[in-house]
């Protein structure tokens, strides 16, 4: 069992940047790949990005590529999401997720809360 923890999320200017942190729980983190997505109101939940358990392999959505970077700190059971040059387009919930196995855009077991991201134009 994994129990997530997000924070770092708030009101940003377009062209701002945020560095969202995912605290987990657990000793099993360590070799669980983790991702984030977001959702915004009246939309689907989306992929945002994934990192592999070792950190190495990493995967992102199109629309933030160049612009988020993720990352996994296993020493302190945290993973992260700096995003930068924000836009209006990127003001949702976003959530840290981790699952066994291989990064991928799917197939995620535990999921965090959440933190509100608001971008203003």
């Amino acid at each position: 069992q994994v129990q997530l923890v997000e924070s770092g999320g708030g009101l940003v200017q377009a062209g701002g940047s945020l560095r969202l942190s995912c605290a987990a729980s657990g000793r099993t983190f360590s070799t669980y790949a983790m991702g984030w997505f977001r959702q915004a109101p009246g939309k689907e939940r989306e992929f945002v990005a994934a990192v592999g358990w070792s950190g190495a392999a990493k995967l992102y959505a199109d629309s933030v590529k160049g612009r988020f970077t993720i990352s996994k700190d296993n020493a302190k059971n945290a993973g992260y999401l700096q995003m930068n040059s924000l836009k209006s387009e990127d003001t949702a919930v976003y959530y840290c997720a981790t699952k066994m196995g291989v990064v991928s855009r799917t197939g995620y077991d535990y999921w965090g809360q959440g933190t509100q991201v608001t971008v203003s134009s």
